[in-house]
């Protein structure tokens, strides 16, 4: 059967330039850090597909997990009800995430975990009588999923341009470094002493889909001391960082101030489903607390909590408690640190980064770095035809493996890495 006809003839992908666009790769298995093609190829999945899968594809513990709440409840309104599965991880996530006396509240992916937050960081000083603190000040570069929220909060860029006019106001700074951070320091104590400034969001560490940008926690940290001391709402955007991505299950942890809201999806379920996690301090909590109905956070999702999601996360943090999880992680930075060390000075480099399972390699080219970099497609298209599968964000060619990626599977990708930047003109 034609699949790939049949794919373009009914379905519209996301993130495609539909015009121009190969037919689709039909994947009949995956397992491990392995796609199956329909025409027989085995293709190392170099990106987790889309940083979701931590422990590889198919894992037979979150499978069997999965299988035996199918056969009690596939799903149950969450509003006047609860069951087993969210309560059991909520109880897990609340002793997990760096957050001071978290409540859980579920969502459907990492979009909608952002758009939660922002809600929630709103809605808090509506709540408790300073309707006029509106504003939410936030990185440049900065991406926070695909809602109209999440775009407000991030970049303008060719991710949210036609909506521009649409987007709420949002003040943006400059990721902070050793040579600015007294600038950057200046500017957001302006900005929460002129301006009604409700939250503060932020993807520690490392800037994702903003292009695998790493900078130091402790430039952070003097960012998040000062909304501590003017009372404003500290978010951690932790979709992509979270569960062991940087080295440790959280981001945060590397920092000395904990954020108030933590927003969590794309590992939490190690790949198999999605949901998404809004963990918020029990002081915001409590402003939603009372008798007045208009109080109330109206908010909510159809699959909210949904049994199946929540037993994936489950057995995924289960995996992560039983077995040496951190440690496959940092066995594989320092596989990235010695690929590192050989190519830092590579004539075709720009820069190069890593942290956790995390490398990035930005590629000198004319244009400019940016996410229509023209090399995108060269670099994806060279890596495919090796049957490697990673995704460029522009002239950043990136790779974060689940941890089941072995040395010499590594090796692989690295190998193709240099030949690329020796063959690139």
């Amino acid at each position: 059967m034609n699949y790939e006809g049949l794919d373009k003839k009914y379905i519209w992908h996301p993130f495609t330039h539909l015009k121009y666009y190969p037919k689709n790769i039909v994947i009949t298995k995956a397992k491990g850090i392995y796609l199956y093609t329909q025409d027989g190829r085995k293709i190392i999945d170099a990106i987790g597909s889309w940083w979701v899968n931590v422990h590889g594809h198919s894992h037979p513990y979150i499978a069997k997990k999965i299988q035996d709440q199918l056969k009690v409840m596939e799903h149950c309104i969450f509003s006047g009800f609860t069951h087993l599965p969210a309560i059991q991880l909520a109880q897990k996530l609340v002793y997990l995430v760096p957050v001071k006396n978290a409540k859980i509240f579920y969502s459907d992916n990492g979009s909608t975990s952002v758009e939660v937050a922002i809600k929630m960081a709103l809605q808090y000083f509506y709540n408790i009588g300073e309707k006029q603190k509106t504003k939410i000040i936030a990185f440049k570069n900065a991406y926070h999923g695909d809602t109209f929220g999440g775009m407000s909060v991030a970049e303008r860029n060719v991710f949210n341009l036609p909506f521009k006019k649409n987007l709420f106001q949002t003040y943006f700074i400059d990721v902070p470094h050793s040579k600015n951070i007294d600038k950057v320091k200046k500017r957001v104590t302006q900005l929460i002493e002129k301006n009604n400034v409700a939250a503060f969001i932020y993807e520690p560490i490392i800037q994702g889909a903003g292009g695998m940008n790493i900078y130091e926690a402790k430039y952070l940290d003097e960012l998040l001391a000062i909304c501590k001391k003017y009372q404003v709402i500290t978010i951690a955007d932790e979709v992509f960082t979270g569960f062991g991505k940087t080295g440790k299950l959280f981001a945060s942890e590397y920092l000395k101030h904990k954020p108030d809201i933590i927003c969590l999806s794309k590992g939490l379920t190690g790949g198999f489903l999605p949901l998404g996690v809004t963990a918020a301090s029990n002081h915001i909590f409590k402003a939603f607390v009372s008798d007045d109905k208009t109080k109330t956070f109206y908010h909510g999702h159809s699959f909210t909590a949904n049994p199946l999601m929540c037993s994936a996360a489950i057995a995924n943090i289960e995996l992560i408690e039983q077995t040496n999880y951190l440690q496959k992680i940092n066995t594989i930075e320092q596989w990235h640190k010695q690929f590192v060390q050989q190519i830092i000075s590579h004539p075709s480099i720009k820069s190069v980064r890593y942290k956790g399972i995390v490398l990035a390699i930005e590629i000198k080219t004319k244009e400019k770095t940016h996410y229509l970099n023209q090399v995108s497609e060269k670099i994806a298209d060279y890596f495919l035809k090796r049957d490697i599968l990673i995704r460029p964000l522009g002239n950043v060619m990136y790779v974060v493996p689940p941890t089941c990626i072995k040395q010499n599977e590594m090796k692989k990708i690295y190998d193709t890495m240099k030949d690329f930047l020796n063959e690139i003109k």
